[in-house]
């Protein structure tokens, strides 16, 4: 085969490949452009079933021993006071007795130049701590008096102790479910709008081509927090909205 030969046929066979190519290309782009995308909004306000709250005291001395001994006798005078205001000893729990040495800084003056004072850390003792923990989960009364007396705590310092609070912290129990429904209506909200869109513009609504899920958030009720890529977990409200997106893309015939 001559190289005149051999050089035709390859420019003929580059001809044909870049035809189907091209011709593919054409058919992709139109296959986009004939299509629609629209965006499904699934939204449930609802109640927080579950509740974690908690508070810490401390004693300090500058014995070991003493701390602890300080820290068990508070840990006494913290479970009678709760029981007092209707709990019982198993609807709350201490966790374990920290200790931790404190320091203090000592500053030792230069008469001569004030640029050259001495600063020294210097043991202070030790202050022992620990934590009282309540939760709630689906029992609505058990919740409510922990509501209530997170908001007492003070009065324990008429018997020396200082209750360190932390904030409430609402959840809800069954969160799987009520994903999948906001999905379901996500999906059911987004099928509607192609619909209507389609048959204002006289056209036909094809298969489903691609559909793509947001993501779940969860804020507080009324809140006008945006929504954030990598979702929003509210647990500082108790009346939530829980919201999410579902992108579908739906052929044109």
């Amino acid at each position: 085969m001559t190289d005149k030969i051999k050089s035709t046929l390859i420019i003929g066979i580059a001809i044909i490949l870049t035809g189907f190519l091209l011709g593919k290309s054409f058919k992709n782009r139109n296959a986009n452009l004939d299509s629609i995308s629209v965006i499904g909004l699934g939204t449930k306000d609802f109640i927080s079933d579950e509740i974690l709250w908690s508070g810490s005291f401390t004693a300090n001395s500058m014995d070991i021993k003493t701390a602890y001994g300080k820290i068990i006798s508070d840990q006494k005078i913290v479970a009678d006071f709760f029981i007092k205001k209707g709990f019982q000893a198993n609807e709350f729990s201490f966790g374990a007795i920290n200790f931790q040495k404190k320091f203090k800084e000592i500053r030792r003056e230069n008469t001569e130049n004030n640029y050259q004072n001495q600063y020294e850390q210097v043991f202070d003792g030790y202050e022992a701590s620990q934590t009282i923990t309540f939760s709630a989960k689906k029992n609505p009364t058990l919740m409510k008096k922990i509501e209530m007396v997170s908001n007492k705590t003070s009065e324990l310092i008429n018997s020396g102790i200082e209750l360190s609070a932390n904030s409430s912290q609402y959840t809800f129990s069954d969160l799987p479910s009520l994903k999948q429904s906001l999905i379901e209506k996500a999906t059911k909200d987004a099928s509607e709008r192609a619909e209507k869109i389609v048959k204002t513009a006289n056209g036909n609504l094809g298969k489903l081509k691609r559909a793509n899920m947001g993501v779940f958030q969860i804020t507080g009720q009324g809140s006008t927090e945006e929504d954030s890529y990598g979702g929003i977990n509210d647990t500082y409200s108790k009346n939530k909205t829980a919201r999410i997106t579902v992108r579908l893309e739906y052929e044109l015939d």
